[in-house]
């Protein structure tokens, strides 16, 4: 039977295989913006997964105050367990976490964390409601928070053919003209990912529309 959660075990494990000579490389992947254990991704999953099948998932109403406390953590693999532990119990999320998803985006902010949570809890939970949804989605994509835009752009990455994609275009075309790399990236990305589904869309998207070069790039790199 599975004990009950504690996030000191998934501390242990991850203190016990550290590698300093793995650390260096991956910060300055990173831009040198966090400091790593050295715990390469495959290695960090395994122990993850070890440790999800050893502990139960914590009380949903404890859920983020769990997460917290790892991704409160100085080294990056702990925000890194923090969203798999929230990516695991993302169903269990409502409407009222779009605060503390915002919280989780503009702390320790970074593309990896945001290109998690952007996708993968953001927009598993617009998907339970697309017209309230899209509201908080246009509310994010004029926030002050750089990162806060981001996600709102690449929210619907994994959504294909179900994409609202004039909720795309406008969140794109309220930052067409950002000199931003994350947002001008972010911009070709969701539409690069869109094209998948419908290539004729983007293609007209990106001839009528002042995109940056970048942005434009992205998009029609696998349609041109």
């Amino acid at each position: 039977m599975p004990k009950d959660w504690n996030n000191e075990g998934i501390i242990e494990k991850f203190e016990a295989h550290q590698n300093a000579e793995n650390a260096g490389p991956m910060a300055a992947y990173m831009k040198n913006q966090f400091p790593f254990l050295g715990i390469k991704s495959p290695e960090r999953k395994h122990l993850l997964k070890e440790h999800f099948t050893e502990y139960a998932l914590p009380k949903p109403e404890l859920l983020f105050e769990e997460a917290w406390k790892l991704y409160r953590l100085p080294e990056r693999e702990y925000q890194y367990a923090a969203l798999a532990l929230m990516e695991k119990m993302k169903k269990l999320l409502g409407f009222g976490d779009f605060p503390q998803l915002q919280l989780f985006i503009e702390t320790k902010s970074w593309w990896d964390s945001v290109d998690t949570i952007a996708p993968h809890l953001v927009g598993s939970l617009v998907k339970q409601d697309r017209e309230q949804g899209k509201q908080i989605m246009l509310e994010w994509s004029e926030a002050p928070n750089m990162w806060t835009n981001r996600a709102a752009i690449l929210h619907q990455l994994k959504f294909k053919n179900e994409t609202d994609a004039n909720l795309l275009a406008d969140i794109c075309l309220k930052h067409s003209d950002s000199s931003e790399f994350f947002i001008q990236k972010s911009i070709g990305w969701a539409l690069r990912e869109y094209a998948k589904s419908n290539p004729e869309f983007v293609r007209t998207f990106v001839s009528s529309h002042p995109l940056k070069p970048l942005s434009r790039r992205e998009a029609l790199k696998h349609i041109q």
